[in-house]
């Protein structure tokens, strides 16, 4: 599963650790995170992430 890495503050969403503060478990990927799930370092949305080069 890839990692996506937000273009706003650069925080990287990794499907091996998903974000448990958030209620993600692991082994998320993120096509599957919920619409309305923001960035848990700068609250933007799914849509200002891209895939991790």
């Amino acid at each position: 599963m890839d990692k996506y890495v937000c273009t706003v503050c650069g925080w990287i969403y990794d499907p091996a650790v998903g974000d448990p503060e958030n209620g993600i478990a692991p082994g998320t990927s993120f096509a599957d995170l919920p619409e309305d799930w923001l960035c848990p370092e700068c609250g933007v949305g799914k849509d200002m992430f891209e895939p991790e080069s």
